[in-house]
């Protein structure tokens, strides 16, 4: 693949040449990647195929899933600017050598990482910070630092997140949709046999982010139907920086947890997830509150909250 073209011509060569290369290759793209995206992991993936002598088209694999893996880090460092460990980053530099992303964002080519090397000049360090190792699950996550008070903010305001708040926290929420989309596909796809607690808390402190479960025994819940004989067991509530992700009922706080996790996970399936300002109950009131959303519709109502983490801040700025 060497050569004074572009990467692109030279992909688009090979892949004439090997066809069945073609159909394979384009299962990996991931919803939310531009073309600009994906046409450089593509090409990062073609480039190291063959280092991976267990690859083969069409059959899963250990060594799909590790080049996947590496292709979703490089594309991560190169789009995001998120760090890893530094033989992760010695690796991808590696692998990634002599592959030019133009007008890759604020103008990074990340020259002294050979992400395109001796193509183009070299800019300031990317901000680490952006996305680093440590955990964000759904479309309506918020930013890692709670929302900042402000003395203009009225007293009389009512309890809720103010409504700058999804705005404010959607970006991050996009960076942990993608994020969650790769692990995915590199687990082989969503199911009912995936670890979900641990891929969502990978995911998210991947995004340097961590998650937030709160456990309430089912006994003490208010407001279940007066039918109901179960009341054992324990009700699971996961949030990521006070945005909503998932609510789950186990026989114990693991079980709960796991289940909380996976139906956080769900919100992820779709071709975005969005951050919303929502109403919903929380001890027997009507709350705005974060929610992480899907596109589909929902026929429903959601489940009451376990927490709410606005409350604490805005009784503070009541009594100020």
């Amino acid at each position: 693949m060497a050569g004074e073209r572009s990467g692109e011509d030279t992909v688009s060569e090979y892949l004439d040449q090997n066809p069945q290369l073609t159909q394979w290759v384009d299962t990996f793209r991931g919803y939310c990647e531009s073309n600009k995206q994906w046409l450089a992991r593509r090409e990062f993936i073609l480039r190291n195929v063959e280092a991976f002598p267990t690859v083969v088209p069409g059959v899963a694999s250990s060594g799909v899933d590790r080049l996947l893996s590496l292709s979703m880090v490089w594309a991560n460092r190169v789009f995001l600017g998120c760090s890893y460990p530094q033989s992760v980053m010695d690796k991808i530099k590696e692998m990634g050598d002599g592959i030019v992303v133009q007008d890759a964002p604020d103008g990074r080519m990340m020259k002294d990482e050979g992400m395109g090397k001796g193509k183009r000049s070299a800019p300031a360090e990317l901000d680490a910070d952006s996305c680093a190792k440590r955990t964000k699950c759904s479309p309506n996550e918020v930013e890692s630092r709670p929302v900042a008070k402000t003395s203009t903010r009225p007293v009389t305001q009512k309890l809720g997140p103010p409504p700058q708040a999804p705005a404010e926290h959607q970006p991050f929420f996009n960076r942990l949709y993608k994020t969650v989309a790769w692990k995915l596909v590199s687990a082989g796809g969503f199911g009912p046999n995936l670890d979900h607690f641990e891929i969502l808390r990978s995911c998210v402190e991947s995004c340097k982010q961590t998650l937030t479960c709160v456990f309430v025994p089912l006994k003490d819940i208010a407001g279940l139907p007066a039918g109901r004989t179960q009341k054992e067991g324990h009700v699971c509530e996961i949030r990521c920086q006070t945005v909503f992700l998932g609510t789950g009922y186990g026989r114990d706080e693991a079980a709960a947890r796991a289940m909380a996790s996976k139906e956080a996970l769900k919100v992820f399936q779709g071709r975005k997830v969005t951050v919303k300002i929502c109403r919903r109950r929380y001890k027997g009131k009507d709350v705005d509150d974060l929610m992480l959303m899907d596109e589909q519709p929902r026929t429903q109502g959601f489940p009451p909250a376990l927490s709410y983490p606005f409350q604490d801040e805005q009784l503070e700025d009541g009594s100020s």
